[in-house]
């Protein structure tokens, strides 16, 4: 039996069949649950995802995030205090860590060490002794403190044995331990990148961003003035500009000058990059209605430019931050920028300027050592959170 439509007629108008029903836009039967799930998922979510499956990148926030929340409390992380002297262990090498004495399980622990002084190097050579277990302490007393110069205290996550010593990156001249003057230094080397970048941040897009969308006089004054800045070479300018503070300013004084320097510096690159996208942003046709609208030059540039490129601004972010650490901590290695009694990671290279200091004493350069890491890590951040701004791609 057939049970098919006969087919109409030739020259017969066809029949158009037309639901009623009413349009559900997140209609079940239309999409698969894992469709259904992107579908209705926010921007914000939409670039978490995309983000997470960047691991390079996810791994590099993970650390930069503990890096800075480790400047938070130093003072409890540091084995010492900032300005701990142990005369008797004066440029002591890195001490090992061991779990095992004698075959048995001690728990992580140091060895003891002996002085002896080289009379034809004038060297001093430490020695274990390997008949003297130092068990490391954890959440114990040690040296006081006062916790962001307020609160005084003398609690720390990790502690030498009592009457012992715990050097897991050696010491100085003075008998500074290592280590900790390389936790209190993240403080000033990853803080001055934030503030600089905010800094420069502000005035590379308003600058950049009024040339970019008025044009005229205005955008060929700023281009010249960027045009100058960027040809001065970098370091005779930052040394010339760090050389006018004058010696008598405090730290804080001194800190805060550095960061504007910086940010002086750096904001013509990012002005440049947000005057050629607004340049051609700016033509689009939901511009046009905005004006139309009545919307002021602030609040197009604010709500309807700006996220357009919010991408490259990341990165530009992500790539500045670290170009700020590095200048701090050239500036500061020669002498020009911070100074004691301030501590950064530059101001810890300067132990390490003579060649002689170096070929005894190498873990005087281990201060570089995050230097590198945060450098790599603000660029894979960037490149994972620049990809995942636009998640659409």
């Amino acid at each position: 039996m057939n049970t098919q439509s006969p087919l109409p007629a030739p020259g017969a108008p066809l029949q158009h069949y037309v639901s009623i029903a009413p349009f559900d836009l997140q209609s079940v039967e239309a999409m698969t649950p894992e469709q259904s799930k992107v579908f209705q998922a926010s921007q914000l979510r939409l670039m978490w995802w995309k983000f997470r499956r960047h691991r390079l990148a996810l791994i590099s926030g993970i650390f930069l995030a503990a890096l800075y929340f480790g400047i938070l409390i130093c003072e409890w992380l540091a084995p010492y205090n900032l300005h701990t002297r142990n005369m008797d262990y004066i440029y002591a090498p890195p001490q090992r860590v061991h779990l095992f004495h004698n075959g048995q399980f001690v728990g992580p622990f140091v060895y003891g060490r002996q002085m002896t002084l080289d009379m034809d190097t004038l060297k001093r050579n430490y020695v274990d002794k390997q008949d003297d277990v130092q068990r490391i302490r954890f959440f114990c007393k040690g040296d006081s403190y006062r916790f962001w110069g307020l609160i005084e205290g003398d609690r720390h996550f990790v502690c030498p044995a009592e009457n012992g010593q715990l050097f897991l990156a050696g010491t100085d001249r003075l008998g500074r331990d290592v280590l900790s003057r390389i936790i209190y230094g993240a403080r000033i080397s990853l803080t001055i990148g934030l503030v600089g970048i905010s800094f420069s941040f502000l005035l590379g897009i308003v600058i950049g961003g009024l040339a970019g969308y008025h044009g005229g006089i205005f955008d060929l004054v700023v281009q010249r003035i960027i045009e100058v800045l960027q040809s001065i070479p970098s370091i005779p300018l930052w040394m010339t500009l760090a050389a006018i503070m004058p010696i008598t300013w405090s730290p804080i004084l001194i800190y805060f000058g550095i960061t504007v320097i910086l940010g002086l510096l750096d904001w013509t690159g990012l002005a440049r990059a947000v005057r050629s996208k607004l340049l051609a942003l700016r033509e689009e046709d939901y511009v046009l209605a905005a004006q139309l609208m009545g919307a002021s030059s602030g609040r197009i540039i604010r709500r309807h430019l700006i996220p357009g490129f919010m991408s490259h601004l990341i990165a530009a972010a992500t790539i500045s931050i670290p170009g700020m650490i590095l200048g701090e901590t050239a500036l500061s290695f020669l002498g020009l920028g911070l100074r004691a009694p301030i501590t950064s990671w530059g101001i810890l290279l300067t132990e390490a300027r003579s060649v002689s200091v170096i070929a005894f004493y190498p873990w005087l350069l281990l201060p570089i050592l995050p230097v590198i890491l945060v450098i790599l890590a603000f660029n894979f951040l960037g490149d994972g959170l620049r990809d995942a701004a636009d998640p659409y791609k």
